[in-house]
């Protein structure tokens, strides 16, 4: 009786509680110059929310300014064929007044694009290189640099305002699946590839390779930085994630829990969680500094034996974001639907549907989530496929509750360890803790 309560329970989500479209950057339909093709493996959002950058195909990365996109998207509906905002954007132009006014760019980085991330300067954070007495590039408070990850191993950097290309890092033998800076300013880069290890990188110091992690015995998938950048969480094949130490460069710990490859992760924003997303069709939010699994969300019922955990591959889950609330998760799986998720509820709560969806993420303000996929569609005697597209959904709107607002105020500088020796009542301790 409960397994069919449970059934009928998240199958009755589907039918009352589905996401509404805001939008979608559709890729040009036929290859330009051959540079486009193959799947969107990655989208972002830049930190102050300028800018907006998708693996449009292939070789090309498209830069788009968010708030351009936004108002296209009111003006003529949801659907926005990407090249024609470039008509209506100026130029950008590096000597005049209008330096770090948002323009569009399309990029073209020379091989498959893998990853992409942003990162913001701050000039009082130093390099870690204390032994460089100068460097190629004086990085001011303005700066905002794209790090993109390729299939031949190379990083390749570049000014977000000007288009250009910046450093060009070769120290990767295999694609570079996942890029991730430090929240801290300090430009720090860090590099995941399926050569097996991740790469520790000070763009200040003009991009000098500063450490190796290894650990991973196989293909490392994804990596993400805690808040206050103390922590680097990694994930990949062979159920692995592991924990780093981003002072001493050393592994904290090894979270053993998921029964399949682990293909995503990310902090919430107060660091206080960890959420993981694997091909055992779960997605399961951990307490990081205690290692133990306080939440599962599960895309198949009943969820798969261990032993079966990997036959499940239309239920694959293939990426994970942490809302900016700290309540909402998205899910993105191969079962064609993109979920919501409250971290205090078992069910989601809301849906949209999404085919062959590859990656996902929150704006910077949370209330969009944006997803990139490839697209295969038929006509009679015609396979057509179409690639590099971007869908963008509401996130779910709800008031946060007074015990999550403390949580988030209280954990953003405090461990489970720390919170749970204050002296206070234990009910206040509980009422500070996310419980399982």
């Amino acid at each position: 009786m409960l397994t069919f309560f449970k059934k009928w329970n998240f199958l009755s989500v589907f039918f009352l509680a589905r996401s509404r479209t805001v939008g979608e950057l559709l890729a040009p339909t036929s290859p330009f110059d051959k540079k486009c093709g193959r799947e969107n493996w990655t989208v972002a959002f830049a930190p102050d929310g300028s800018y907006f950058a998708w693996s449009q195909g292939h070789r090309i990365v498209k830069l788009v300014p968010w708030s351009q996109c936004l108002n296209n998207f009111l003006l003529h509906g949801t659907k926005n064929v990407a090249n024609s905002i470039s008509t209506r954007l100026p130029r950008q132009n590096s000597d005049s007044g209008q330096k770090n006014k948002p323009c569009e760019h399309i990029i073209d980085c020379g091989d498959i694009v893998w990853s992409l991330a942003f990162g913001s300067s701050v000039p009082e954070k130093q390099s870690r290189c204390v032994n460089i007495e100068w460097h190629r590039f004086k990085f001011g408070q303005d700066q905002l640099l794209l790090a993109t990850g390729l299939n031949n191993g190379r990083i390749k950097i570049w000014d977000v305002y000007t288009g250009k290309l910046l450093l060009n890092l070769m120290d990767h033998t295999e694609v570079v699946r996942d890029l991730t800076f430090a929240p801290d300013g300090s430009l720090i880069l860090v590099s995941a590839s399926r050569d097996k290890t991740l790469r520790v990188w000070d763009l200040k110091d003009d991009g000098n390779m500063m450490k190796v992690l290894r650990g991973h015995q196989n293909w490392v998938y994804g990596c993400a930085f805690s808040p206050d950048s103390s922590i680097l969480c990694s994930v990949g094949a062979s159920k692995a994630v592991f924990l780093w130490d981003m002072d001493k460069y050393s592994m904290i710990r090894k979270l053993e829990g998921h029964h399949n490859d682990v293909v995503a992760c990310e902090f919430s924003p107060d660091g206080a969680l960890l959420a993981t997303a694997s091909y055992d069709t779960r997605v399961y939010v951990w307490d990081p500094h205690t290692g133990v699994i306080l939440m599962e969300f599960g895309h198949l019922f009943p969820p798969p034996t261990p032993i079966f955990a990997g036959g499940a591959n239309d239920r694959w889950v293939r990426s994970v974001s942490f809302s900016h609330d700290g309540l909402h998760i998205a899910s993105l799986a191969d079962d064609k639907m993109v979920r919501f998720w409250r971290i205090d509820e078992e069910y989601p709560v809301q849906v949209a549907p999404l085919n062959n969806g590859l990656c996902c993420t929150f704006s910077t303000d949370g209330s969009v989530l944006a997803a990139g996929q490839v697209y295969t569609f038929f006509i009679p005697e015609i396979i057509r496929t179409q690639d590099g597209s971007v869908y963008f959904w509401a996130t779910p709107r709800q008031v946060s509750s007074l015990q999550h607002l403390c949580r988030m105020a209280i954990r953003r500088v405090m461990p489970t360890s720390q919170v749970k020796n204050l002296p206070i009542p234990s009910k206040v301790v509980e009422f500070l803790c996310y419980q399982i």
